[in-house]
């Protein structure tokens, strides 16, 4: 059945103007409703968390645990690495005298050897037989034999001394040899962990401080707080002496007044110059490094830590130490600098 065709004359009619422009606008608004969900999507996945204080403290704590054994091992290694040293030593000078011993007796030896190959035995022989007397020439002879074989056991002594000795070095000289790798095997490895727990440490809050005496302290107000607070907590254990500002013994307001100092701000000592010379915070607004002061006539101040906590010289007989604020009635907060 012939396929029916168009005349050639006649041509396809084009698209009107009008439906091509909405064909291309209803293509830009697809594509616009893909770029949308698309971006919806992206901002529907949630941002990387920075990791919080104490998961860095927990990956701290999983580091020192590896780090500590160590440190163990690599002393361990260290000790046992000095006695064999010593050993090593000791037996090079026990050595050193029987190999002098030895070569000077197979020098008489060698001496003795050469004199015989160029004069020959009959040298030693004619000696014997002009000095002898009749009838001591056998006892001569037989002591010639005698003093030759007590040279020749002598010699084979100190040679086997000698052997046994090179034997002991030698095995203490190859323990030595593991252990030096041993050691600086794992003192690399001290080294790397050491260097992820500073890593991790240096990951810490801006406004977290972690110091050797006091615990972990969140929230710090600013960089001044975070260096009295630091210095504040280097000085637990030193004694209450009244009217002491530092740098061995401390009363209340000396304490508070050395560790601002060392964060470039003016203190006086008197906690009620120091009630004035800083800003007053509500307690629920109060953050570590705040001054803490007690008792109505302000007759007490520390410096505050978070959770109830303060670090403080406390009284006579009792050391700086970290304790509670409500072991007396808070009279207020105070905001230095």
């Amino acid at each position: 059945m012939p396929v029916a065709s168009l005349p050639p004359h006649r041509r396809v009619p084009k698209t009107p103007a009008r439906v091509r422009g909405a064909r291309r606008a209803l293509a830009r608004l697809t594509a616009l409703c893909a770029a949308v969900i698309v971006g919806a999507g992206m901002l529907a996945v949630p941002a990387q968390a920075e990791p919080t204080v104490e998961e860095i403290e927990a990956q701290i704590e999983k580091q020192w645990r590896q780090l500590e054994p160590t440190i163990e091992q690599y002393n361990k290694v260290r000790s046992e690495l000095r006695v064999n040293r010593k050993k090593s030593d000791d037996l090079a000078k026990k050595i050193e005298p029987l190999q002098l011993e030895s070569e000077l007796a197979l020098n008489r030896i060698g001496e003795l050897a050469s004199r015989y190959y160029i004069i020959g035995p009959s040298y030693e022989l004619g000696a014997v037989l002009v000095n002898s007397r009749p009838g001591q020439l056998g006892e001569q002879l037989t002591l010639l034999d005698r003093v030759a074989t007590e040279q020749r056991r002598q010699i084979e002594d100190v040679l086997a001394v000698q052997a046994r000795f090179n034997t002991q070095k030698e095995k203490l000289d190859t323990l030595v040899t593991t252990q030096v790798k041993q050691e600086k095997d794992l003192a690399n490895r001290r080294k790397k962990i050491e260097g992820e727990i500073k890593t991790l440490r240096a990951s810490m809050p801006k406004t977290t401080v972690q110091t050797a005496n006091c615990p972990t302290i969140n929230g710090v107000v600013n960089a001044a707080a975070r260096t009295a607070i630091r210095v504040a907590c280097a000085q637990i254990g030193k004694p209450y002496v009244f009217g002491s500002t530092g740098p061995n013994s401390f009363d209340c307001s000396g304490l508070t007044q050395y560790a601002y100092r060392a964060a470039g701000i003016s203190l006086t000592h008197f906690t009620g110059a120091q009630w004035n010379e800083g800003r007053a915070i509500p307690r629920n607004e109060a953050r570590p490094g705040d001054l803490v002061f007690f008792r109505s006539d302000l007759s007490h101040v520390g410096i505050y830590l978070g959770n109830d906590k303060m670090v403080h010289a406390a009284r006579a007989g009792v050391p700086v130490n970290v304790s509670s604020i409500n072991t007396m009635p808070v009279a207020g907060f105070r905001r230095p600098g």
